[in-house]
C-alpha cells in the first residue's frame, strides 16, 4: 500500500519519494530486476501516490483521498495494466496509444503500466517508440521486465532505469516475521532461514513457500517439518561429509552417501549443497568475510568452529573437485559413480597432513593397486608404447617391466652395460597371443622371448663406429653382436601344430589387421606397411618386396615377430617370410584416393554409373 511497505529496495524507494516531493517526475520508467522483488507492487505504489491529492510531507499517499480510495478499492480510472506476455501485439499497442489520447477526470496523471515489457513484439516496439518519446503531459509510463537486455537499445534509452536488487536473507526473514506476527503463527528462525534460502532472492516465493509451510506444520513452523515439507537435505549431512572427509574416512562416507541417495535426493543436488556448504566455511575462515553467509547466527557459529578445523587446501581441493562433477555431472553415464569417485578424492585431499593413521591408510590403499596393476595382463597397445619409447631414445631392447623396482634396477643395469644386452625372456603359462592383440595373463612375455612390434633398436648404418661405452667397435664385431642379438630375439612359433590353410585374400586382411593395431605406437612404420601387399610365392612361404632399403632394414628387424603374428592369425605354424628389395620396374607410385577411384571408373563402368546417379564427390 505505502512505499515503507516495500522490503529490501530502500534506494529505490527513496528516489521515488523524493521525485513524488519535487513534483520532477520522468515521462517513462523501467523497472527491471528478478522475479518476486517488487517491480509491479512499487509501480502501482508510484501511480496511486502520484495521483494522490494530500501527499504526506515524507512522500507517502494519505490513504483518504478519493484518488487514494478509488486505487484501494481497484476502481481507479487513471491506473491501466497491461500484460505484454499475452498482449503483444501491435493492435494491443494500438489500442493502449488511443487511451493516452484522453485526459485524467480526476487526479493529476493517467499511468500505463506494461507488466513484463520484454514479450513485445518487434512490430509492437516500434508502434510504441514514439509515444513513448513524446507522450501527453499526463501520461506516465511504467515498464516492468525480468530481462532488460530484451529491450532495444531504443526503448532503453527513452526510459529512467530503476535496477531493483535482489532480497537477501536477512530482510526475506525479517519479512516473514512480520507476517507470521499479523497471522498468530508461531516459528524457528531456522524455519524462516530455511524458506528465505529457498526462495533464492524472491520475496513473492518466499511468501508462496511460507504460505505452503504453515498448511503443512499447522501454524507451527518448526525446522524438521518445513526439510520434510520442501524435501531440502539439511545441513547437518554437509557438516557431517566434511568432517568426516576431513579424517579420511572414506567407507564412512559411501555410507552417508548411501543414505542420502535412498532418501530420494539427487546426486547432483548433494554435490551443488555440498560445494555449496564448502563455499560458506571458506566464508567463515575470515572474520572479514564472516558476514558474506546468508545464515542465521546459529549456523554461522557452526559454519566458522568447522572452519576452524578445515585448512585452506582442502578447501580450495574440494570446491575444483565439486566443480568438476557439476561440470560432468550431465554427461555420465553412471552419475552415481562419478559421485563416489569425487568424495573418494575429497576424503584423500588432507592423507598427506594427517598422521600416521591416514598415511597407514594411504600405503594401504597404494598396495591394493599396485597389487591389481601386477595381477591385470598389459595390453599389446601397452606394451607396444612402452617399446615404441625405448626405440625413439635409442635404447637397447629390453622386457616390458613388470614392476617400479624391475624398472630402477632394471635401467642401472643398462647404464653400467658398455654394449646393448640381449632381451630377457620369459618362460610362458599359457599360449601366447599375437603381435597387437591380448597378452597373456599376469603380463608374461609370449615364449621366445617375443617383444612388441617397434621394440628392437634400429641397426645402425654400415660402415659407422658407434662409441658404445667409451670403446669403439669394429665392423666385424658390430656385425656378430647384430646377428647374436637378432637370434637371441628370434620368437618362437608356439602353434606349430596347426596347419589350416589361407588364402591371399586372409593374408592381406590379418596383415593389414596387424597395421592398424601398429598405428598407435608406431604410426611412420605402419604407414609404410600398410603401402606393402604380401604375396603367397610357394604355399605357405610368404614375400614382401619393399621398394626401398631403409623400410627393408626396419621390416628385417620385426620380421621374426610379424611371422609369428601371421602364424597365429592365419593358423598356421609353417608360414615363412621372404624380405628383398623391389626391382626398378616392379616400383610403382603410390596413388592417392582420387587417382585411386579415378582408376577404378577408368576400369568399370558400373563406379561412374553409381557416382552420376547419386551425385556422389569423393570426400
Amino acid at each position: 500500500m505505502t512505499f515503507s511497505s516495500v522490503v529490501g529496495q530502500s534506494a529505490l524507494t527513496t528516489t521515488l519519494k523524493n521525485a513524488v516531493k519535487s513534483g520532477k517526475l520522468a515521462h517513462a520508467f523501467l523497472f527491471c530486476g528478478p522475479r518476486g522483488v517488487g517491480k509491479t507492487t512499487c509501480a502501482r505504489i508510484f501511480a496511486k501516490t502520484i495521483n494522490c491529492e494530500h501527499i504526506t510531507p515524507d512522500g507517502e499517499a494519505c490513504n483518504e483521498c478519493e484518488s487514494c480510495k478509488a486505487f484501494n478499492e481497484q476502481r481507479s480510472l487513471n491506473i491501466f495494466e497491461l500484460d505484454a506476455a499475452s498482449n503483444n501485439g501491435v493492435d494491443d499497442i494500438r489500442k493502449l496509444i488511443d487511451q493516452t489520447r484522453i485526459p485524467p477526470q480526476i487526479g493529476h496523471y493517467k499511468v500505463f503500466i506494461i507488466d513484463e515489457v520484454h514479450m513485445l513484439s518487434p512490430a509492437a516496439f516500434n508502434a510504441f517508440l514514439k509515444t513513448l518519446e513524446e507522450p501527453p503531459s499526463y501520461v506516465v509510463f511504467i515498464l516492468a521486465t525480468t530481462e532488460k537486455h530484451k529491450l532495444l537499445p531504443t526503448i532503453i534509452s527513452r526510459c529512467q532505469i530503476y535496477d531493483f536488487e535482489r532480497m537477501d536473507v536477512p530482510h526475506t526473514v525479517g519479512h516473514l516475521k512480520m507476517v507470521a506476527a499479523k497471522e498468530g503463527i508461531t516459528y524457528e528462525e531456522e524455519a524462516l532461514n530455511l524458506i528465505a534460502e529457498k526462495a533464492d532472492g524472491g520475496m513473492r516465493d518466499a511468501l508462496s513457500i511460507f504460505d505452503q509451510c504453515v498448511s503443512f506444520c499447522g501454524g507451527d513452523l518448526t525446522y524438521d517439518k518445513v526439510v520434510t515439507n520442501l524435501n531440502v537435505l539439511q545441513s547437518d549431512n554437509y557438516f557431517k561429509m566434511v568432517d568426516l572427509c576431513l579424517n579420511n574416512k572414506v567407507a564412512d562416507t559411501m555410507v552417508l552417501l548411501n543414505n542420502i541417495l535412498a532418501s530420494g535426493f539427487d546426486g547432483g543436488q548433494l554435490i551443488n549443497g555440498l560445494a555449496k556448504h564448502i563455499r560458506n566455511v571458506l566464508m567463515a575462515k575470515d572474520p572479514a568475510t564472516l558476514t558474506l553467509l546468508e545464515a542465521s547466527e546459529q549456523q554461522r557459529e557452526k559454519y566458522r568452529l568447522q572452519a576452524q578445523q578445515c585448512p585452506p587446501k582442502f578447501l580450495y581441493q574440494t570446491l575444483r573437485y565439486c566443480n568438476d562433477c557439476d561440470i560432468n555431472y550431465r554427461q555420465s553415464s553412471n552419475k552415481r559413480l562419478l559421485v563416489e569417485i569425487t568424495l573418494i578424492e575429497i576424503a584423500q585431499v588432507t592423507q598427506d597432513d594427517d598422521g600416521s593413521a591416514a598415511r597407514r591408510s594411504r600405503k594401504i590403499l597404494k598396495s591394493l593397486f599396485r597389487k591389481l596393476a601386477a595381477a591385470s595382463p598389459k595390453t599389446a597397445a601397452a606394451q607396444v608404447a612402452v617399446a615404441g619409447k625405448q626405440n625413439a631414445r635409442k635404447t637397447p631392447a629390453v622386457a616390458a617391466p613388470t614392476n617400479t623396482a624391475s624398472n630402477k634396477e632394471q635401467s642401472n643395469t643398462t647404464a653400467r652395460t658398455a654394449t646393448p644386452a640381449a632381451p630377457t625372456t620369459h618362460t610362458p603359462t599359457s599360449t601366447n597371443a599375437p603381435t597387437g592383440g591380448a597378452q597373456p595373463t599376469g603380463g608374461a612375455q609370449p615364449t621366445g622371448g617375443m617383444q612388441p612390434i617397434g621394440g628392437p633398436q634400429r641397426r645402425p648404418a654400415i660402415g659407422s663406429r658407434p662409441n658404445l661405452g667409451g670403446k669403439s667397435l669394429s665392423f666385424r664385431s658390430l656385425q656378430n653382436q647384430q646377428q647374436q642379438t637378432a637370434q637371441a630375439e628370434e620368437p618362437e612359433i608356439t602353434n606349430k601344430e596347426e596347419h589350416k590353410t589361407f588364402s591371399e585374400e586372409d593374408l592381406q586382411r590379418e596383415w593389414m589387421g596387424m597395421c592398424n593395431r601398429m598405428m598407435k605406437p608406431m604410426p611412420g612404420l605402419a604407414a609404410r606397411m600398410k603401402n606393402i601387399t604380401p604375396h603367397i610365392t610357394s604355399y605357405p612361404n610368404i614375400e614382401l618386396v619393399v621398394d626401398n632399403r631403409q623400410l627393408l632394414d626396419q621390416i628385417d628387424q620385426i620380421k621374426g615377430r610379424i611371422r609369428k603374428t601371421m602364424a597365429i592369425y592365419l593358423h598356421n605354424g609353417d608360414i615363412d617370410f621372404t624380405l628383398r628389395l623391389a626391382e626398378a620396374e616392379e616400383v610403382k607410385p603410390i596413388m592417392t584416393k582420387r587417382e585411386l577411384f579415378d582408376s577404378m571408373r577408368n576400369e568399370n563402368d558400373a563406379v561412374e554409373l553409381l557416382r552420376a546417379l547419386f551425385d556422389l564427390e569423393l570426400a
